[in-house]
């Protein structure tokens, strides 16, 4: 088997956000995640949320990889990757389950702002009222990053991708708010982190 991608702050934070989607999640059936990445988090929160299914999702050139994961994990609640490109249609869970939950974690800030902007309108199309969303990363807060890490991590970001960066809260809310979504709670996180929980309307 091919070595497993590894994410160390995917490591760090498992836990932390756990701890609160136990919460969000405790009555929720079947979770979308936006960009699973490595598939850590997905394995890691199928195990310890075994009354839900996770849907894993991302681009095709990381499906190897999260499948990697998954298949040394061998959950029965945890489903292969399907395909997620915000460029195109929303992707749609096997069987067509629907999707009560939603969950992304650092994708805001690496995806373009027109990204950022369709991410939102197909939560408005796709997802079942009540549904719970729980959004991962760093934002700023007035115009203002947290930190200097923060800050110095947008720099970086911007010379990888000029599209990519930091957003401000405030337009993610008015994003969150145009599509149907209440603020529930906005949780500071390690890292410099935070984790917006909404429920839609």
């Amino acid at each position: 088997m091919m070595n497993k991608p590894f994410s160390q702050a995917c490591e760090n934070n498992k836990r932390p956000i756990l701890n609160i989607l136990t919460k969000v999640f405790s009555n929720t059936k079947h979770v979308l995640e936006i960009g699973s990445g490595t598939g850590q988090h997905a394995v890691f929160f199928g195990q310890n949320l075994p009354h839900l299914t996770w849907q894993t999702s991302d681009l095709s050139i990381n499906h190897q990889g999260i499948n990697s994961w998954l298949d040394e994990a061998v959950l029965a609640n945890v489903q292969r990757p399907i395909v997620a490109d915000l460029n195109k249609t929303w992707p749609v869970p096997k069987d067509n389950l629907r999707v009560d939950g939603l969950y992304t974690a650092n994708t805001l800030h690496i995806i373009s702002w027109p990204l950022v902007v369709k991410f939102f309108e197909s939560i408005a199309q796709n997802l079942t009222p009540q549904a719970s969303v729980c959004i991962y990363g760093p934002f700023n807060y007035q115009g203002k990053f947290t930190s200097e890490s923060n800050a110095n991590f947008d720099l970086w970001l911007k010379e990888r991708d000029i599209n990519s960066g930091i957003r401000d809260i405030e337009a993610i809310l008015l994003l969150a708010n145009t599509a149907g979504l209440n603020l529930i709670d906005d949780h500071m996180m390690p890292a410099n982190n935070r984790l917006l929980v909404f429920s839609k309307t």
